[in-house]
């Protein structure tokens, strides 16, 4: 079945069963009873008791609910007390996240207009834009709001800015006439689409689409279709916990078989492994991990990056490839003259002379043949209109002043036909006919040129020297005006298309929507860091691949294709070519998620960035979607887990860096937490092997585990990142915490603060069991707190230095304070289960527990880690 787009006027007339004359008031009543109104369907929201319910899926929550459970069975009140209220003020925090988050619908209806012109029963009226309904005659001129997609059937020179839906910034010259074959979004000349602008001219349309079956609507559709999708730290904590789990399980199956066959009491056997158990689980670790994200959230929040997604804040540090947009992203949303071309020179639009007569003359034309407007508050009109008007600015030109002086006296407005635009003024006392267009059109109607030494009559090959520069712009992706004038007689007041010729021809501009200054270097230090920068834009091919080369994203080699092409596309040939396609030109929103979707199933972590509604699909399917705060749209905003506020690419490489330090900083922290469970356990497992009494009692596993270890951990995440963190390739996200180097580091680790604790425990047995305790608790206590400094970082202490990180020396010393009360203060000691111990003991508790931490930094010194 053909398109709207491929159908005569009035074909589409027929079809959609309607005049020009527009529907009638009851066949408006039947068709909005059976079409609905024109309005975007709104998601039915979750909830806020669902979202806090879902909190409690993940599997290390389920572990410490259950762990609690069994506390409080087994009398451990105050263990119970103390891992519910954890669990619970993580959930509140993660609803709060959730509850901020969903509102990309809302944005979408604030996009529709509040009324529209149209005509019915013959006569013009105005109506709510939710009343539209298809077949509806809508009436647009400069300055409306498409309030739902149509087929233009008359057109007057109208030109859509469509920004909002294709990305593009350049406003689209809009045609009544047929197409045929496939064509993009942006191509569908003869459509406008709701939420389109209009700058110029004006249209009479049909309605062909309202509501959800607009452009608007169907990506409101994708967006809900648009599955969430775990982040990568999510995921690998996912797969920790299912380890770490069966790991407690069977540690407490053999502690407790190892009591039963010793002798002790069943009950107490399963009390003291569940006691274990408890302690085995870094019930600190999902607060820690909280905690590192917000303040890592907080960092980025000053360097102009808000995330709105705490869990998204470490997927940037495993990005792998960048699908970036590119208007408004890699350049600055806003056309800008670049280079000029008059008397067979190429000069810098910025260094115009407004005293030479040539460049005076191309001014005058800036100012006066061209309908933009800006004021203090607005600017109004066509962006390759109002680049000339800044261009004036530039040179201090004032062109509401300019055209006070030299009043328009008639117009020849735009055509998209014949693409030249003719305004008539007295400039110098002259009737003067200026002109802009297109550059070939322009020469076609010359005789003369004008130059710095005067008027000359044009020859064959000033011509095609003007027309090779014509192409040389074209290819670089610029678009390119034409400016030429006439002296009419004085006689003149109305001018006709006529008067179209005879021209003296001026000189070329050239224009585009530059790249932003930051971008070249932000794309360069994604390279070094293993990032894979990808254009996608909905410009055409030869715009986009000079952006793109221009800024280093395409290089000799890559590949550029359009929508079409990748329409064309099977998914095993895009795959197949996936890594060498560098820039995707006229692409559709349902293509940006194709996109990420595929660089997703090979495996990559993938971000999106984007500020248009188009992108909001794709920066909610991508791993991270980044959208722009300050030319960004609200849709593509609460799409987005990440937006940046200041517009700047570079901003994404420094929040790469930061997600890749809170990885690091999590990882280290879990680190210091397992190491120091592990050598808890290990010094149980070789009292219950060798049938000592038990160095622990559980209020002592507790303490560590709640208290001591707590402030540390969190300190862990506060370091900062080292300077080769971005020359480092992004980690693979399938890879776990507990890695094979990873086991052996916690293994070793682990093995060294059992040592010097057990050998504290067999020292205190020369005295007594409950000396011995003490100082196996005490021992185990302080070499945890020095282990933190170990856990800083895989290098030494010596090279990242033991001062950089002030918040370690704090917890250390916290730490330090609450273990000296509970031995000092002899109030405490019935509390947690402590003796008094002489000077002597308390020294060589220090001397052992320091131990491990000195052979860990020399070991670091020497392997240069």
């Amino acid at each position: 079945m053909k398109q709207f787009y491929q159908m005569e006027c009035e074909e589409t007339l027929q079809l959609l069963e309607t005049k020009q004359a527009g529907l009638s008031q009851t066949e408006v009543f039947h068709r909005q009873e059976r079409y609905g109104k024109n309005v975007l369907e709104e998601v039915k929201a979750k909830p806020i008791w669902q979202i806090f319910l879902a909190q409690f899926k993940d599997l290390l929550v389920i572990i410490l609910i259950v762990a609690g459970i069994i506390s409080m069975i087994s009398g451990e009140v105050e263990s119970t007390i103390v891992i519910l209220s954890v669990i619970t003020l993580n959930a509140f925090l993660g609803t709060y996240q959730s509850v901020k988050a969903q509102k990309s619908l809302d944005a979408l209806k604030q996009l529709s207009t509040p009324h529209t012109r149209i005509m019915r029963d013959g006569e013009t009226m105005e109506v709510k834009s939710s009343e539209l309904t298809v077949g509806d005659i809508m009436l647009l001129e400069a300055g409306d709001v498409v309030g739902a997609d149509a087929r233009i059937i008359e057109n007057y020179s109208l030109q859509v800015n469509e920004s909002a839906l294709t990305g593009e910034v350049e406003s689209v010259e809009k045609s009544s006439v047929p197409l045929y074959g496939e064509c993009a979004l942006g191509d569908q000349k003869n459509m406008v689409f709701a939420s389109g602008l209009v700058t110029y001219g004006r249209a009479k349309c049909v309605v062909t689409a309202i509501g959800m079956q607009t452009e608007i609507g169907k990506i409101a559709t994708l967006m809900n279709a648009t599955k969430e999708r775990k982040t990568p730290l999510q995921l690998t904590l996912d797969d920790f916990s299912r380890k770490l789990s069966m790991a407690i399980i069977a540690i407490c199956i053999i502690v407790f078989g190892l009591n039963v066959w010793q002798g002790n009491p069943i009950l107490d056997a399963l009390m003291f492994a569940v006691a274990l158990a408890v302690a085995a689980i870094p019930e600190a670790l999902a607060s820690i991990v909280t905690i590192v994200l917000a303040m890592g959230t907080s960092q980025m929040a000053k360097e102009h990056a808000i995330i709105k997604n705490i869990n998204s804040v470490e997927s940037l540090g495993c990005v792998s490839v960048i699908c970036s947009d590119k208007t408004g992203t890699l350049t600055q949303n806003k056309m800008t003259a670049q280079q000029v071309y008059c008397n067979n020179t190429l000069l810098a639009a910025a260094n115009m002379e407004e005293g030479r007569p040539l460049e005076r003359m191309m001014m005058l034309g800036f100012a006066l043949c061209c309908d933009a407007q800006t004021t203090p508050s607005q600017r109004i009109g066509d962006p390759t209109e109002l680049a000339l008007v800044d261009l004036l600015e530039l040179h201090h030109i004032d062109e509401l002043t300019t055209r006070s002086k030299y009043p328009r006296i008639d117009e020849n407005p735009f055509d998209s036909q014949r693409k030249l635009m003719s305004t008539l003024h007295v400039i110098d006392g002259k009737k003067t006919l200026l002109l802009k267009g297109a550059c070939d059109e322009i020469l076609r109607k010359t005789t003369h040129i004008m130059k710095t030494d005067g008027i000359h009559e044009i020859d064959e090959k000033e011509r095609q020297e003007i027309l090779q520069r014509n192409m040389q712009f074209a290819d670089q992706g610029l678009r390119v005006l034409g400016f030429a004038y006439r002296i009419l007689p004085d006689s003149y007041t109305k001018i006709t298309l006529a008067d179209e010729e005879e021209l003296i021809f001026l000189g070329l501009v050239s224009l585009m929507d530059p790249p932003r200054e930051e971008s070249k270097a932000a794309v360069e230090h994604c390279l070094r860091a293993g990032i894979t920068p990808v254009m996608i834009t909905g410009d055409h091919k030869v715009t986009a691949r000079s952006i793109a080369k221009a800024l280093g994203i395409y290089q000799d080699g890559d590949v550029c294709i359009d929508g079409n092409e990748l329409n064309a596309m099977s998914e095993e040939e895009l795959m197949e070519r996936l890594e060498s396609i560098k820039v995707y030109a006229r692409v559709a929103p349902e293509h940006k998620i194709r996109i990420v979707h595929a660089w997703q199933k090979k495996g990559h972590i993938a971000a999106m960035t984007g500020d248009g509604v188009n992108d909001a699909p794709a920066l909610k399917q991508a791993d991270i979607g980044i959208a722009m705060g300050i030319t960004g749209t609200e849709v593509s905003k609460d799409a987005a887990s990440m937006i940046l506020t200041d517009d700047n690419f570079a901003t994404i490489v420094k929040a790469v860096a930061t997600g890749r330090n809170i990885y690091a900083n999590i990882k280290n922290s879990i680190i210091y937490l397992l190491s120091g469970n592990l050598s808890g356990i290990i010094c149980v497992l070789a009292a219950s092997l060798l049938a000592l009494p038990l160095p622990f009692l559980p209020v002592h596993l507790l303490f560590i585990n709640l208290v001591t270890d707590s402030l540390p951990a969190i300190a862990i995440g506060m370091e900062h990142s080292t300077k080769d963190i971005l020359k480092e390739k992004p980690r693979n996200p399938k890879e776990g915490i507990l890695t094979p180097a990873t086991m052996k580091q916690l293994g070793i680790q682990g093995i060294l603060i059992a040592l010097v604790t057990m050998s504290a425990y067999f020292i205190g047995l020369k005295s007594s069991w409950e000396i011995a305790t003490t100082m196996a608790f005490s021992t185990l206590c302080l070499a945890r707190l020095f282990h933190g400094f170990n856990c800083r970082s895989k290098h030494s202490l010596y090279r990242i230095g033991l001062f950089s990180n002030l918040y370690t020396i704090g917890a250390f010393i916290i730490g330090v304070l609450f273990l000296s009360c509970i031995l000092l203060i002899p109030a405490l000691h019935g509390l947690f289960s402590v003796t008094t111990l002489s000077w002597e003991q308390l020294l060589v508790i220090v001397g052992l527990a320091i131990t491990p931490t000195i052979l860990i930094q020399a070991y670091k010194m020497f392997h240069h880690l």
